[in-house]
């Protein structure tokens, strides 16, 4: 065990650690240039580039590059909220705009306050200032499942406006900027509802198709067990978009009725893939494919059923109807089943590690990175802190490896491409198309593979730098290469030192979880008992799901769990023969 208290970070760690071939596996960066495939990624770029160009653009014009930038961090609202469906983005982007205008606010008033480009004392307040915004960024966007690069971006805006020369006249246009860019994006993100209201739901229903269609083609491979998971993630996402549990008996119409008839008829294949071969199913991978493609395409405003699908989607239609109204009322179990997926139903001692001490790493490796960047004279010393935030927003040691490494090369293909922009001497108007461009290749790109967002997002960064206050190309890439590559390692060494045993926790947390929703499956399938209640399959798949991610998660860390992973395959293994055998009961 463990030299601490459960969940909280210690600096030194008995017990066993792993072999040192199993360190090196875990240190690894493979799979680092894995590029993923995701639904809507252009018109999610382009909006991102509108809602920097509409505020920014014509402030450059009228002559004024520095005051854009502002509004450029402002816009920066609309990289959060992806895949939300229209209502629950809106209430999302609304406190995201009002948290990044917060940012630029409380960044300019300290910049005025403390004038950090004069040295001396302001500019170790404003170190300090970024380190505690870091971890309150991180602690938050964790609490609220915000995903992506919530964090950073949050800290990235208040740095930039905390570390430029600033007039307390400044703060409040500055302030201004950023909360009308912020209103741009919030309208910018939600007016696709007017075209496509849809939309969010079928790109989730299509993300569910795809990974039962892996599933069902690598059935019977040893990563059968990995497949099945991310397709029951997938699945359950997909009830979560459209607010539904499975299954339900639905009366909806329209796009709407598509959507859960082919979610229903994904929950049917994926527990009826436990006991029957993909071959005794009624469909095949290539079907949920052609299936997925359509929903997918944005040009489509009705979408068919394929033929080959309809039966199948009549079985789901049969088990719906069986289930009569009762079934209607699993709205907590929606909410609960969401919650889990997301990873915030993390019971036991760890729970409050889970946000503490990421929060706690993210402070103290923004607050050493931004401290030797000072010491060292560096220019924009705030670089070296974002870029140890970077890469600790991360779930463990593996992917804090993985960070690392795509944050290096993305760096150095980025200020190659900086060097060459910066060499042509563009003048104001040019240098923000560019920086607009490089929104739209960032958002574009960022999600398929993190080191293709680091590629455009260091000559962006750069070139905003250059737009606020212009240095020569030499000294602005100097100033970015060091202090990315010093926060890289700090960041990582960070990872390595600021350790805790909340995985090892959340493992026995979610196993002692998984075991109870198997006893209370096995009580409702007891033969006395008439059909089970419709809370019992959707609790049981969320304690599945977890303990997966949860062992996931264990693995990418130096220190095992301690758990025999025999003993969590088998569990596993039980709960979707449960699954089914709660299906094959209500129908």
């Amino acid at each position: 065990m463990p030299f601490s208290h459960r969940g909280f970070p210690v600096f030194i760690r008995g017990g066993r650690p792993r072999s040192l071939a199993g360190v090196t596996r875990v240190l690894s960066p493979r799979g680092a240039l894995a590029v993923h495939q995701v639904d809507g990624a252009f018109l999610f770029a382009l909006r991102a580039a509108l809602a920097m160009a509409v505020v920014a653009l014509p402030i450059v014009l009228a002559g004024r590059p520095d005051l854009a930038v502002y509004a450029m961090l402002g816009s920066f609202t609309t990289t959060f909220g992806r895949n939300l469906p229209y209502g629950r983005r809106a209430r999302v982007l609304s406190l995201v705009g009002v948290a990044m205008t917060a940012c630029v606010g409380f960044g300019a008033a300290l910049a005025a306050l403390a004038q950090p480009r004069a040295g001396g004392a302001g500019a170790v307040a404003v170190v300090a200032a970024t380190a505690v915004v870091a971890g309150l960024a991180k602690f938050a966007c964790d609490a609220t499942r915000l995903g992506g690069l919530g964090a950073v971006l949050l800290l990235f805006s208040f740095a930039v406006a905390a570390n430029t020369s600033t007039a307390l006249a400044d703060v409040l246009p500055r302030t201004g900027l950023a909360a009308a860019a912020s209103a741009v994006a919030w309208v910018l993100a939600v007016v696709g509802w007017l075209v496509h209201p849809d939309r969010p739901q079928r790109i989730a229903v299509a993300a569910a198709l795809r990974a039962l269609a892996d599933l069902l083609h690598g059935a019977g491979t040893k990563a059968t067990g990995q497949l099945r998971h991310r397709a029951t993630v997938a699945v359950l996402h997909a009830y979560h978009s459209l607010g539904l549990a499975p299954p339900m008996e639905l009366r909806h119409s329209g796009h709407e009725e598509i959507c859960a008839r082919l979610t229903d008829m994904s929950w049917f294949l994926l527990i009826g893939s436990v006991r029957r071969s993909p071959d005794d199913l009624p469909v095949t991978p290539e079907h949920l494919r052609r299936q997925a493609l359509l929903l997918a395409d944005r040009r489509r405003r009705a979408v068919p059923l394929l033929p080959e699908l309809e039966s199948c989607a009549a079985s789901g239609d049969r088990d719906r109807s069986a289930l009569g109204p009762a079934a209607l009322h699993a709205d907590t179990a929606v909410r609960r089943a969401s919650e889990l997926m997301l990873g915030r139903h993390l019971a036991g001692s760890g729970h409050i590690s889970v946000r503490v001490i990421p929060a706690l790493r993210m402070t103290l490796g923004t607050g050493v990175a931004g401290g030797l960047a000072l010491l060292l004279g560096l220019g924009h010393g705030y670089w070296a802190a974002i870029s140890a935030a970077a890469v600790l927003h991360s779930v463990n040691i593996r992917t804090t490896a993985q960070r690392a490494a795509q944050r290096t090369m993305g760096t150095v293909v980025g200020l190659l491409i900086a060097v060459g922009v910066l060499a042509a001497h563009p003048g104001p108007e040019v240098l923000a198309l560019v920086i607009v461009l490089l929104e739209f290749l960032l958002e574009y790109t960022v999600v398929r593979n993190y080191t293709l967002g680091v590629v455009f997002v260091t000559p962006m960064a750069l070139l905003l730098s250059d737009m606020v206050t212009p240095v020569s190309a030499g000294e602005l890439v100097y100033d970015r290469g060091l202090a990315s590559f010093l926060g890289i390692a700090v960041g990582l060494v960070c990872a390595l030192l600021v350790v805790d045993d909340h995985a090892a926790v959340r493992v026995e947390s979610a196993l002692a979880a998984c075991t109870q929703a198997v006893e209370r499956a096995e009580e409702a399938l007891a033969p006395h008992c008439g059909p089970p209640p419709p809370d019992v399959q959707v609790r049981l798949a969320q304690a599945v799901v977890e303990l997966r991610d949860a062992d996931d998660a264990a693995a990418g860390e130096l220190w095992p769990a301690g758990i025999d992973p025999a003993e969590l395959a088998a569990a596993e293994e039980r709960s979707y023969l449960l699954l089914d055998r709660l299906h094959r009961r209500w129908v």
